[in-house]
């Protein structure tokens, strides 16, 4: 008898058509997939990010994950495509106070999260001056006077590398799916459980296994006024 005939895997070009045409959680399937086929995945999703650059599309999480891979990809010719195309990743790196966001952006692109959210609140120092610096936390009096390009920076930063499910814009539409109650949202994005709240740092979770909007941290130890201010702030208005 013959063998019994296996489904094929669909080559390079259905996967490009993929790539461009089907929803969203099949374009990041066939990333990946792209992604583990080396020379001749590569170029494609290489294609799939310059093109979008070139039609101003805004970037967003798919973007964010066809870059990391690249980033991955052991490949002196895509490491240069990558610093010619996107030396500063898929993100414009906006401020109003001359804020290099560079380096959150290289970590939160390694899925550095930890890191990353350490680099979060340096910034947010940054952003409230010498003082802040100095003392290492903010006052939520501070963030009011946060410029929205930079927060708007910051947040595209995290909703873009890490699938869309972190950042402060996603702690707020959960914020006001439970009609701002904090006592509902604390257990929702995993704060807290029961009575007790969750310990830094090891009882955080530092990937995307994650629920939604259980990061960036925001400082969340000293109460509700900092993370009130942040998700208040008029950068997610409009």
């Amino acid at each position: 008898m013959d063998a019994p005939e296996q489904a094929s895997s669909p080559d390079s070009s259905e996967l490009a058509e993929q790539l461009h045409s089907g929803s969203s959680k099949t374009q990041l399937q066939t990333m990946a997939a792209l992604s583990q086929l080396g020379e001749a995945g590569l170029p494609i999703l290489q294609d799939f990010l310059l093109v979008r650059q070139q039609q101003s599309i805004q970037p967003t999480y798919l973007d964010g994950r066809c870059y990391e891979l690249l980033l991955q990809a052991d490949s002196a010719e895509v490491q240069r495509f990558l610093q010619q195309h996107f030396p500063q990743g898929v993100v414009p790196l906006r401020s109003e106070q001359g804020l290099d966001y560079l380096p959150l952006q290289q970590l939160l692109a390694k899925q550095q999260f930890q890191a990353a959210d350490a680099h979060t609140l340096s910034k947010l120092c940054e952003l409230s001056g010498p003082a802040a610096l100095k003392r290492k936390w903010v006052y939520f009096t501070e963030i009011e006077q946060y410029p929205i390009a930079d927060l708007q920076t910051i947040d595209s930063l995290w909703l873009v590398h890490s699938e869309g499910k972190f950042g402060y814009s996603v702690q707020r539409q959960l914020w006001l799916s439970v009609g701002k109650n904090w006592d509902e949202l604390w257990p929702k994005i995993h704060w807290r459980s029961g009575r007790n709240w969750t310990r830094y740092p090891d009882q955080f979770t530092w990937n995307l296994s994650a629920p939604k909007g259980h990061l960036p941290l925001s400082n969340q130890l000293r109460g509700v006024q900092v993370i009130n201010a942040l998700l208040s702030h008029p950068a997610w208005s409009g």
